[in-house]
């Protein structure tokens, strides 16, 4: 018996859309379509998260002090490193969260609303919800596959890819999409998936052949190899992970990092998994409401999801 909370949907065009479409014709109505409409399947968020039973966090009167946070639940220490120059210069910055709660850990879409092309500002996301700590999620809305579960709900259940599973009792495991489903993992008390890749780090190695990976094949998505800004979860135990961006294309900054590089940064932070996330323009830390790295645009990118610590 399917016991997945139902979801009320909807569907919106962005004014004007249908003429643009008319206008552009053939691959730019396609292009249109695909990657820059509103398309909106859960138009409140909130709502359906708490009919499915998922509330707000309890003050936990966390404090802040010059490199972390701590509360009853928390404990957050950042981390930062710089080294090299000129072309080979490199910038990270790691956040090693333990809980002992691992609700405490949260995603959030843009806009409060779940489907494609919806975008909103991590800092803006992160305000919204409350976060002591924020990255960049897997920008989910770029693509139509994947499996989604965010805080418990199912929201997509198109298995795809290698993805990565955090559980409701601290468990944080790298796994096979296709191999399951979506109803199976909320059965088994998966929490939270995010759907990018690839895994960079796994038992403690760097697998061969990562620098090959592609995502997908989505338009300016499928390629991620070289240097570029990263942003990663890597997992040390249960209830114990380390959220990281690596700041890149930037000289005399930082170059970025390469798919083994990462995994290394994370090995070196004593983690045994390590898993990729949306990177590049998108790649965010925010703590306390600041932006910690600089992200490459020269400013935050919107994107459709992060993934934070609730206060």
């Amino acid at each position: 018996m399917d016991t997945r909370p139902r979801i009320p949907t909807r569907r919106s065009l962005l004014a004007g859309g249908a003429g643009l479409l008319a206008a552009t014709g053939g691959t730019g109505a396609w292009a249109y379509d695909r990657f820059v409409r509103d398309k909106v399947d859960v138009a409140d968020v909130g709502a359906v998260e708490a009919a499915a039973g998922v509330t707000d966090v309890a003050s936990t009167a966390g404090a802040y002090t010059a490199d972390g946070y701590t509360s009853s639940t928390t404990t957050i220490t950042l981390t930062t490193s710089t080294s090299g120059s000129g072309s080979d210069a490199l910038a990270w910055y790691a956040a090693d969260v333990v809980v002992t709660d691992a609700t405490v850990i949260r995603s959030a879409f843009s806009q409060d609303e779940f489907g494609q092309s919806i975008t909103e500002l991590p800092s803006r996301m992160a305000a919204d919800h409350g976060a002591v700590l924020a990255i960049n999620g897997d920008y989910y809305g770029f693509r139509d596959t994947g499996i989604v579960i965010r805080n418990g709900v199912v929201y997509r259940d198109e298995g795809a890819r290698t993805g990565l599973a955090m559980y409701r009792d601290g468990r944080i495991e790298i796994y096979d999409e296709t191999a399951t489903s979506a109803d199976a993992l909320v059965a088994d008390g998966v929490w939270t998936t995010l759907s990018f890749g690839p895994a960079v780090l796994v038992d403690g190695a760097v697998p061969a052949g990562v620098e090959d990976v592609e995502v997908d094949t989505n338009i300016g998505n499928h390629s991620i190899q070289g240097n570029q800004p990263r942003t990663a979860v890597g997992v040390i135990g249960d209830g114990h992970l380390v959220l990281l961006v690596v700041d890149g294309r930037s000289e005399g900054h930082s170059r970025g990092a390469t798919l083994p590089e990462l995994g290394e940064i994370l090995l070196g932070l004593g983690c045994t998994q390590g898993y990729n996330l949306d990177g590049g323009g998108s790649s965010v830390m925010i703590f306390d409401g600041e932006i910690v790295n600089q992200p490459s645009n020269g400013g935050e990118r919107a994107t459709s999801d992060i993934l934070y610590v609730a206060g």
